[in-house]
């Protein structure tokens, strides 16, 4: 029960965390001039999509694979989500935002 809970909450808290990028989208959208407000929000859906592919390829591994020589991770590359529990799943994401 209380892992159940933890996925909850972790979950709850990557949703408030990925909130704020939308908040962040306003603002610098509302920063910039009208006629480049949208290219201001485009930029930020791609960062966040570039930035979520790169670190599904590369960054969960460095971080949390298996260490090599104390200093990078060489497993968890790419990750399966198939093959991962929820917990793990779940702390990917939060690790994401």
């Amino acid at each position: 029960m209380s892992t159940h809970i933890d996925i909850l909450w972790i979950a709850i808290c990557s949703a408030l965390v990925f909130v704020m990028q939308a908040g962040f989208l306003c603002l610098e959208s509302g920063m910039a001039r009208r006629k480049n407000s949208i290219n201001v929000a485009i930029k930020n859906l791609a960062d966040f999509c570039l930035t979520t592919v790169v670190f599904w390829l590369f960054g969960f591994a460095f971080m949390f694979g298996i260490s090599a020589n104390g200093f990078l991770g060489v497993d968890l590359f790419a990750l399966d989500f198939a093959a991962l529990d929820g917990f793990m799943s779940i702390f990917f994401v939060f690790q994401v935002m």
